[in-house]
């Protein structure tokens, strides 16, 4: 098959019908065999109804459906362990994005080799005040942790190599960061390409904008399980070990100055009178509780049972 469209969808029944249309016929004009999933995560306006009237119509159309809504990752996680096309093609139901880009991204992997294609959607048709100005802060702060040159991190418009979506664990809020948890796994091979970007048609956006603060924390779980996941210690350990250096320096500093004052007669202060002594002692403490913390987390860390799972290229 050369071809799955994995489609994840909450409350969205108006925009399937035309979505299909249009997949089906971009993919007669290529000649592709193809299959679409729609992932219908908990929807409660019909959804699913219409998922099934689709899929009793076209033979192409696949469709898993939620008991709940557990996001956007479920349902892509769920899309990815399903989906056997050559290609895996991720888009949003909502009409945002257009199929008649999917045979230029396919072109790209298939011939030119990359691992993963994200578009960019260049003229948003978002509101400018809480949709494309608090994004562009969130992409140029992902190109600066990641080292991923994309503009348009986040855009639900993906194409990638089959073996790709087969390595990686999308989990929590982690879509918005498939191309990073791809190159960590080692497809490095990942650009973007300019995509129209449509209007919603249909209903209203799902996501607010808590997405940015809990997308900037997820950043940062991503980019500290890529560095110290499987090496807890070598963050903890050295921050532990330069916290109690920096308090037993200012403990002994403190501790030798009182000594000269009182040796040499001069006016000098105990020792627990001043401040800066308890911020030293807190130091200490803090160094010592973050070098258990990495000693603890190395003996869950070799503990795991996939400590030494690793993504084998080839062998001969």
């Amino acid at each position: 098959m050369d071809l799955s469209i994995i489609v994840p969808l909450y409350n969205e029944r108006e925009s399937l019908p035309e979505l299909i249309s249009r997949i089906r016929d971009m993919a007669a004009g290529q000649g592709y065999s193809y299959e679409v999933l729609l992932i219908d995560d908990g929807s409660t306006d019909g959804s699913w109804d219409v998922v099934r009237e689709l899929a009793a119509a076209d033979s192409t159309v696949h469709g898993i459906s939620f008991r709940r809504n557990y996001g956007k990752s479920a349902a892509l996680y769920e899309g990815f362990a399903a989906a056997q096309g050559n290609v895996v093609v991720t888009m949003d139901a909502d009409l945002q994005d257009a199929p008649e880009e999917i045979p230029e991204m396919v072109r790209m992997v298939v011939e030119d080799g990359f691992d993963v294609v994200s578009g960019w959607k260049q003229h948003r048709q978002d509101n400018k005040l809480t949709k494309n100005l608090p994004s562009k802060l969130y992409n140029w702060t992902a190109r600066k942790v990641t080292g991923i040159r994309l503009h348009d991190m986040n855009c639900g418009l993906k194409a990638y190599r089959k073996e790709v979506v087969k390595s990686i664990e999308v989990y929590g809020e982690m879509h918005r960061y498939i191309p990073y948890l791809a190159k960590n796994a080692g497809y490095g091979r990942i650009t973007e390409k300019p995509v129209h970007h449509e209007k919603r048609k249909y209903g209203v956006s799902k996501f607010g904008m808590e997405r940015f603060v809990n997308g900037f924390l997820d950043l940062m779980s991503l980019w500290f399980l890529s560095k110290f996941g499987k090496k807890p210690m070598h963050f903890f350990g050295t921050s532990g070990i330069l916290m109690f250096l920096i308090g037993g320096i200012m403990t002994v500093w403190i501790i030798a100055a009182k000594l000269v004052h009182q040796a040499q007669g001069v006016r000098f202060r105990a020792v627990t009178d001043q401040p800066l002594f308890y911020l030293a002692l807190l130091a200490v403490i803090l160094g010592v509780l973050l070098f258990l913390a990495g000693f603890l987390g190395e003996m869950i860390s070799r503990s795991a049972p996939t400590r030494n799972d690793y993504n084998v290229k080839d062998r001969l």
